[in-house]
């Protein structure tokens, strides 16, 4: 499941007529609280600060958000962005010759030199399709080689995936408009574009189709929606179907041509642009705001770290990323300084695992921690195939070579109990090394403001976050080192609760992840104030002016 729409979790709501509210909720705060005092499953951040770290001092972390863009005027984020000490912002030139005009924030390997930037694209499996209409189409299918055969299977599972789903929602998009229609004819009906149901009985004389429509939208007033309200929804859901009909599951649309690189050389660096918001900036702004926004300054809301600085960088469309972009996106935020990369997008299908693979082995080498979010299917990782991982496509002599500075993060339910784990969140005994808060995740969106979202994008860079709490406050432990605390030190529990994915077959905690646990911010500080730092110095080649600046930044803590 795409994890970058937040909208996809909650469609079965917006398209049916018998709309429900939500029952309960949590604190907007939850995530920050002590689970032995609050009753809520959070990584106890408040308390880690009052008690650990008030007298210690910390260095400015650099975190690298890979994802659909940031909004870098937030009100809550503009004073936690990157600024590259080496750029002299809007001069049209690379001041620190790293191959990136202008990235005074980041960069975007998913828009044009013109300024133009993709922002749907198709599902890789879309893509793959395309690719392989064009393979077969010259071939007699009757006599191919036995290689050949069995790509070409894998191809037509692969086009009839595509074209099934295409059709699921196309029919679901049909069966949708008519609540669409609905509501517009009633708001003309009653001559009000927020109309209420007081407003729906006084219409005399109804003929048919109104009395459809009045049947159709009066159920969901009398279930407390609002007119505004629903047409919210509708023009979400319009969007919702739009982009999966005409862009995810369509193998005719190729928004490549805006980026202008050649596509088929997975070493070319140098492409995009440096517009890091991007036209779709809102999940990648949520998620850099669990990680850094401005603690302790009575805004919105706080982050988990309070040293850091974000880097944005876009390479995350409406649709599949892909692997030549992420593996560009992970070599810039090494390059430039980043410790920890927070990735907050998966997709189920593959076309250039190397590079991305080369990238991860580059990322470790220098010393920085990759976080990953499983993904919202509810399915087991050690089962199915979900990628960006951190198994390499070449394998070992016994069993697959792993990076050893990546986690991989499932999402925790506010409820706790026996609904501990997210009903959405992917799990893996062998696979998912984590579980954090992951639903009811209130943080920054574009324009200076704030929703809850849910979904393992948000459990993920609640693990980075606490990754660079500690890179921050003991910055010589290493990205292996911070990996281990991060495990060793998550609450475990083999308290029985809902397998994610089922209605109500029963599980250990403990047997959904690698370390079993839940991500304990306290603990990690804990143990990470009595470990031996095995940091080494990195490889990376940079300036000796640019080295300098970004040596700077400690601070003190009063």
């Amino acid at each position: 499941m795409k994890m970058k729409s937040i909208l996809s979790l909650f469609i079965a709501c917006l398209v049916l007529p018998a709309l429900t509210m939500a029952q309960d909720s949590a604190p907007k705060d939850w995530f920050h609280l002590d689970p032995a005092t609050s009753n809520y499953p959070g990584i106890n951040t408040n308390q880690t600060y009052q008690d650990l770290l008030g007298n210690r001092e910390s260095k400015t972390v650099i975190v690298a958000v890979i994802d659909s863009g940031v909004d870098f005027d937030h009100e809550d984020l503009k004073d936690v962005m990157w600024v590259n000490p080496g750029e002299i912002p809007n001069n049209g030139k690379d001041d620190d010759n790293n191959g990136y005009v202008d990235d005074v924030h980041g960069w975007n390997f998913i828009g044009g030199k013109d300024g133009q930037n993709v922002h749907y694209d198709a599902l890789e499996v879309s893509r793959l399709v395309a690719h392989y209409n064009k393979m077969f189409a010259s071939k007699d299918t009757t006599k191919l080689s036995k290689k050949e055969r069995k790509k070409f299977e894998e191809y037509k599972e692969m086009k009839n995936l595509v074209k099934s789903e295409r059709e699921k929602f196309e029919k679901q998009s049909a069966g949708f408009m008519a609540y669409a229609e609905a509501l517009e004819s009633l708001k003309k009906k009653t001559g009000k574009e927020n109309f209420t149901k007081e407003d729906l009985d006084a219409i005399k004389n109804p003929d048919d189709k109104t009395q459809q429509a009045i049947a159709m939208i009066g159920g969901s007033l009398e279930k407390g929606y609002t007119v505004e309200e629903l047409t919210e929804q509708v023009n979400g859901a319009t969007e919702y179907f739009n982009a999966r009909i005409n862009h995810y599951y369509n193998p005719d649309y190729d928004p490549r041509s805006i980026v202008g690189d050649n596509y088929a050389d997975s070493d070319q660096r140098n492409y995009g642009n440096n517009d890091v918001e991007g036209p779709d900036a809102n999940h990648g702004t949520h998620v850099a705001g669990i990680i850094a926004a401005s603690r302790g300054n009575s805004v919105g809301m706080d982050g988990i770290a309070d040293n850091v600085k974000i880097m944005s960088i876009r390479c995350v469309p409406d649709g599949d990323e892909r692997d030549k972009d992420v593996a560009n996106a992970i070599r810039y935020a090494v390059d430039n300084g980043a410790e920890v990369i927070n990735m907050s997008f998966g997709k189920s299908y593959k076309w250039d695992k190397d590079a991305v693979d080369k990238a991860v082995k580059y990322a470790q080498k220098n010393d920085v921690l990759l976080v990953h979010a499983a993904g919202n299917d509810g399915s087991d990782n050690d089962m199915g195939k979900n990628f960006p991982n951190d198994i390499y496509d070449k394998k070992g002599w016994f069993r697959p070579k792993k990076a050893k500075v990546w986690m991989e993060v499932g999402a925790l339910n506010w409820k706790g109990g026996d609904k501990a784990a997210a009903s959405f969140s992917n799990y893996g005994k062998e696979n998912v090394d984590i579980f954090a808060p992951g639903t009811q995740i209130y943080s920054t969106t574009v324009g200076d403001n704030y929703d809850s979202y849910p979904g393992t994008s948000m459990a993920s860079p609640m693990v980075a976050g606490v990754a660079a709490l500690l890179r921050s406050y003991f910055p010589e432990l290493s990205a292996k080192q911070v990996k281990e605390i991060l495990m060793s030190t998550a609450t475990p529990t083999n308290a029985k609760v809902v397998k994610p994915g089922t209605e109500d077959e029963m599980v250990p905690f403990n047997s959904l992840s690698v370390s079993g646990g839940m991500l304990n911010a306290y603990q990690a500080v804990k143990k990470a104030s009595i470990t031996k730092g095995k940091r080494k110095k990195k490889h990376v080649k940079r300036s000796k002016e640019t080295a300098k600046k970004l040596a700077k930044g400690k601070k003190s803590k009063a």
